[in-house]
């Protein structure tokens, strides 16, 4: 007990000092940055080394709506592998994770459902019709320059329909080739270990094709027992170990992309598999000590082949995208090691063609319009006995306007969403749904950089083809969700080129969200099978408060040492409200706590850095019935990671050493799923 009333004592505390600071830290500038960036690395020779030397120059500008990034050092100075370990830190974010390297991972912004969440990676939505969730655990963070959460939707003026249609969206912007001059070849190669027996060797070659043409392939090996030690407390009262089983991954990853330029635009092609086997953790069961009933296997083959084109005439632009997925899944249950489950041996092939053009005018420097037609096919097979091998198909229309003055930013957009089903049983549905969007954000003193803005959106979300047609568990009279978002918010931001203080930004957001056939799935006997649950109705009270201030201490040997902390803290009340008569009317909706925040602090100097991540989730509850039985404690983790780097004759030696969960603390995301405790990563990288 007096552990529980110490997090209260936290959750008190952290309330009453962002409280009292009053703003909240928002990274959403970064975003313009990284944009730039990304279109930089196609440039040629000369024009590269440019910009890259600029970069640091361009003015940066605020988001109308709120928005998150991690990007550049910030991003690979944070503790993890994939990027469910870094998104975990934006406020508003729950991450779910079922138990190490192993387990799946998703995520949920804002109480409103991980299918609510839009996963772009380099401008294109990675599509899941089956269960309309994404692993954020297969994409690895030794990669990607940049990750964005935008709450709403992005006010990019040019914009492909896809991105209106999530209530909030993630975007993943890999890496794009950069050439020194007079280079042609960047060869990097890296090799990550630590705990759980965890090798993880990657290479990544940039090459340059032609003065306008270059491509990179970048491959990556992981293996992980998944092994690790846990304390519990046994059903009679006293804490005793075990080893975490069943958690073991074998995956493959390769992608190669081609980055070129044209008079008036660029293009990109990128081709992606993942390949992998792993174990399903599964539930501990504290009655039967030792004993794990979950033994499960799954098998994850991955590709995809996308591109895009951007290109302007005059006042005229255009955005094209193409993508075809094929996704193929098996999983194997086996009751000779849970004899609490049939025999099972599913496959599932999914397949997706997705085609996008957005056509952007700017009439005037202060006004611009944006017209996006996207169309996407799916189709799911499986080997199950009575399975109905649905087809879909969607056709999603968006009118956006934005316009821009000295001291108002606004944009108003209308989506229109049809949707067509078709099974084998001769059912045919078709849904239709039209989901306006505006925001706005006011400078209203001249010379600072303080914003005050506010949106409105709603959003329209299909069941999944799991929800609908999944054999003895879809329900194909299942209602779509509504959702509506309002939103209030304040960002301010300083920036200095001299002195102590180098950049100190704010921000603080209110937010209501009313969802209406609310879809809750919640894992049954394992993590592959679900239970479908519709909430009539549920309400999101939430704030967000955040901080991050930059400041040079001094300098040490002529380099300055650099201090660097970024703040966050939620509030969120999601409630249920479906039935006035239930007993459990009001409860809190399942794994949402109502305090959470985080903190992350580091040093630099020269080419060293250090490094501390703190989390910390406040009390949840398993489902919407509040009561002792479904009650879980809070938790929290402390990280800490040194790097450095040195060159070699030209070339670069880089180390890295993280520590992670430093305190050991012993706590489960998912009631149980106990999750690792202590356990350390080493990472050595050159690049030539």
């Amino acid at each position: 007990m007096s552990a529980y009333r110490h997090m209260k004592r936290i959750e008190l505390a952290a309330s009453l000092m962002m409280a009292a600071f009053g703003f909240h830290v928002i990274d959403a500038t970064a975003q313009t940055l990284a944009g730039r960036r990304g279109q930089v690395g196609t440039e040629s020779p000369d024009t590269l080394e440019l910009n890259s030397s600029t970069v640091s120059a361009w003015r940066s500008e605020v988001s109308v709506t709120p928005a998150q990034t991690l990007d550049g050092e910030a991003l690979h100075r944070l503790s993890g592998m994939s990027v469910s370990d870094a998104i975990r830190y934006f406020s508003g974010m729950q991450v779910k994770d079922y138990g190490g390297i192993g387990g799946l991972k998703t995520i949920n912004v804002r109480s409103l459902g991980s299918q609510h969440v839009g996963v772009f990676y380099d401008g294109v939505q990675i599509g899941n019709a089956q269960n309309g969730t994404v692993d954020l655990g297969r994409f690895s963070l030794e990669n990607m320059e940049a990750i964005s959460l935008y709450n709403g939707q992005k006010t990019t003026f040019l914009q492909s329909a896809t991105d209106y249609a999530s209530a909030n969206t993630v975007y993943l912007v890999s890496r794009v080739p950069r050439f020194e001059s007079g280079r042609r070849h960047n060869l990097k190669a890296t090799l990550s270990t630590g705990s759980f027996k965890t090798v993880n060797p990657s290479l990544l070659w940039e090459f340059r094709l032609t003065p306008k043409i270059c491509a990179s392939l970048d491959a990556s090996w992981l293996y992980t027992s998944g092994e690790y030690r846990f304390t519990y407390a046994k059903k009679d009262g006293y804490d005793t170990t075990a080893v975490r089983q069943n958690g073991d991954v074998k995956a493959l990853r390769t992608e190669i992309g081609i980055f070129g330029n044209m008079t008036g635009g660029s293009w990109k092609v990128k081709a992606y598999l993942y390949d992998s086997e792993r174990g399903y953790p599964g539930a501990f069961v504290r009655e039967t000590p030792g004993f794990f009933r979950n033994e499960d296997r799954q098998w994850d083959r991955n590709i995809f082949v996308q591109g895009s084109l951007d290109r302007h005439w005059g006042i005229y632009r255009l955005a094209a995208k193409v993508r075809y997925a094929d996704d193929f899944l098996r999983y194997v249950s086996d009751p000779r090691k849970d004899v609490s489950t049939m025999y099972v041996d599913n496959r599932y092939h999914q397949r997706e063609g997705y085609l996008s053009l957005a056509n952007g005018f700017s009439m005037f420097p202060w006004w611009n319009a944006n017209i996006a037609v996207d169309w996407k096919f799916n189709d799911l097979d499986s080997d199950l006995q009575g399975f109905s091998f649905p087809q879909r198909s969607s056709l999603l229309s968006a009118v956006a306007s934005t316009w821009n003055w000295k001291f108002l930013k606004a944009q108003a957009s209308l989506l229109h969403t049809w949707i067509n089903d078709r099974t084998t049983d001769g059912d045919v549905s078709n849904r239709s749904r039209f989901s306006p969007a505006a925001s706005i954000s006011v400078r209203p003193i001249k010379g600072e950089d303080f914003l005050i803005r506010a949106f409105y959106k709603r959003s329209f979300r299909m069941p999944t083809l799991n929800d609908l047609y999944y054999v003895q568990v879809g329900n194909r009279d299942l209602d779509p969700e509504t959702t509506d978002q309002y939103d209030l918010g304040v960002t301010w931001q300083k920036r200095w080129s001299q002195g102590f203080w180098r950049s100190i930004e704010g921000n603080a957001e209110t937010y209501f969200n009313q969802v209406w056939n609310k879809i809750v799935a919640v894992p049954a006997r394992n993590q592959f099978q679900w239970t479908m649950m519709n909430l009539g109705y549920v309400e999101i009270l939430g704030s967000e408060l955040s901080a991050t201030a930059e400041a040079a201490i001094g300098s040490v040997r002529k380099d300055e040492l650099i201090a660097d902390v970024r703040l966050a803290y939620t509030f969120q009340r999601a409630q249920d409200l479906t039935d006035p008569q239930s007993e459990w009317y009001g409860g809190q909706i399942a794994y949402i706590p109502r305090h959470s925040m985080s903190a992350v602090a580091g040093l630099s100097w020269g080419g060293y850095t250090l490094n501390y991540s703190f989390l910390y989730t406040g009390e949840r509850y398993e489902s919407s019935a509040n009561i002792p039985e479904n009650h879980q404690q809070p938790w929290y983790t402390s990280d800490i990671s040194l790097s450095g780097s040195w060159p070699v004759k030209g070339h670069e030696l880089m180390a890295r050493l993280e520590l992670n969960n430093i305190f050991n603390q012993q706590y489960e995301i998912v009631n149980c799923y106990p999750m690792p405790g202590t356990n350390f990563r080493i990472v050595l990288s050159f690049a030539l």
